[in-house]
């Protein structure tokens, strides 16, 4: 079989005349705290990245598939971006909102235009974590109720509040938190008793939920968060109707509901521009960060006037959420979404992929699933079908070699680890699933020639 080329780029990377990647490694580990973990068994350094493509200090290419974990939704140094942010930073670096800037109040008239019913009023921030803690503070205000309902296998964060939403032991220190927060069965078609073949199945998860309702709360809840589809545990698409039941039972018992789309929001799926419209269903709170703005540190909740005016009681202030510079560049992101049609292509692309990784489930045993929607893609890897025994090396030794062939991949998951690593970094997102997320657009011209 002949190795696989990456195709032709018109981009020739600028010379790096900094510091070596064996210094940079010694300073890292003098330096930066232990929990900064890194990936693969020799770190790779990325000084460069144009489009679809990052480039290490030797000027080496690869295609960057992960998408800097799910966060680059136009490319690396997107040209209009770049003119966005460029000239807003010769204008004005900063200002909070304690004073009128015209690029928050745009952009969120813009972001406000592509959501669906009543979701018109957004907060900003800095991350994930911090959206999702915010949005949970805002359930609670609102509803007068405290317990919170998320889902094994979920991802919402790092802080003290959203670990204790996260279900994974991967990610949770051994510290007081949880507190009123109450996880239901994860609709993991794969390895849960229905498979998404079954009618029934999205209703048959969500009954979890009104069970775990009845029998671990008052009665009466604050609400209810999941990721539209769980990306760190290993893209979990959700069965049809999970999210429709589940939504009946939270509002039934007085709680509102809050979509995760750190992930899957911006086109990413394909079919919609945001996760939660695939299963049907609207909530009453969204959470925004990572592709946002193509790679800023920066963070939306939005949601309805009446849960938004909840923040009105007291004083609640943000002093870098909506700063003039993150602004205009996740508006810049948002319209080359729109402008180059990138929902359409992660449809077009991903249906593509998709084709190809269901051919090799047919040739290689180790495959036992293929899943995901648009770009968001993951594929699930096995010792044996039969008893889904994870194969753990297997996918650790392929995320090397594909790195080796110049393609950056990334693993999600609970168990295990997947081979030796300092402390530092072994229990990075051990489970044998391997995902794609990269929304570029270039994608469109490149990738399917170098998928053959």
């Amino acid at each position: 079989m002949k190795t696989p080329e990456l195709p032709p780029f018109p981009h020739q990377p600028k010379p790096y005349i900094g510091p070596s990647a064996d210094e940079v490694l010694r300073l890292r580990k003098q330096f930066i705290n232990p929990g900064v973990f890194l990936y693969y068994k020799k770190s790779m350094m990325l000084v460069e990245g144009k489009g679809q493509y990052v480039f290490d200090e030797k000027g080496r290419r690869y295609l960057d598939a992960l998408g800097g974990i799910v966060t680059v939704s136009v490319g690396h140094c997107h040209p209009h971006v770049l003119e966005a942010v460029i000239k807003q930073n010769e204008t004005l670096q900063h200002s909070t909102t304690i004073y009128l800037h015209p690029n928050i109040a745009l952009y969120a008239e813009k972001l406000a235009s592509k959501m669906p019913g009543d979701l018109k009023v957004c907060y900003f921030c800095n991350s994930g974590s911090e959206a999702n803690d915010l949005a949970v503070m805002m359930a609670r205000l609102y509803t007068g109720n405290f317990d919170m309902i998320a889902l094994r296998n979920g991802y919402h964060g790092g802080n003290m509040s959203t670990m204790g939403l996260t279900a994974h032991s991967t990610w949770k220190f051994n510290t007081p938190h949880s507190f009123g927060v109450h996880h239901a069965v994860a609709p993991y078609p794969y390895r849960g008793p229905w498979p998404s073949s079954d009618p029934q199945a999205g209703q048959n998860y969500a009954a979890d939920i009104k069970s775990v309702i009845d029998y671990a709360t008052p009665g009466q809840v604050a609400g209810f968060i999941a990721e539209s589809i769980q990306g760190v545990g290993g893209v979990i698409v959700f069965p049809d109707g999970y999210l429709k039941h589940s939504y009946e039972y939270v509002r039934a018992a007085g709680g509102v509901t809050i979509a995760d789309e750190v992930q899957a929001g911006f086109g990413r799926t394909g079919t919609h521009f945001w996760g939660f419209e695939t299963q049907g269903v609207i909530p009453d709170i969204v959470t925004l960060a990572k592709g946002i703005g193509n790679g800023c540190p920066m963070a939306a909740v939005v949601t309805t006037p009446a849960i938004a005016a909840v923040l009105a009681r007291k004083v609640h202030f943000n002093t870098f959420g909506g700063n003039p510079v993150v602004c205009a560049q996740a508006k810049a992101t948002l319209e080359v979404i729109e402008r180059e049609n990138l929902q359409a292509n992660a449809l077009k692309i991903g249906a593509h992929l998709s084709a190809g990784l269901e051919k090799l489930k047919v040739k290689y045993n180790i495959i036992g699933d293929v899943r995901g929607k648009g770009l968001m893609l993951g594929i699930e890897l096995v010792k044996d079908r039969q008893t889904k025994e994870p194969a753990k090396a297997e996918c650790a030794q392929i995320l090397e070699s594909c790195r080796d062939l110049g393609l950056l991949l990334g693993k999600g998951g609970l168990w295990a680890r997947p081979f030796a690593l300092p402390r530092r970094c072994a229990s990075l997102w051990p489970m044998p699933i391997l995902y794609w997320t990269f929304l570029a657009p270039c994608w469109l011209r490149y990738k399917p020639n170098a998928c053959r």
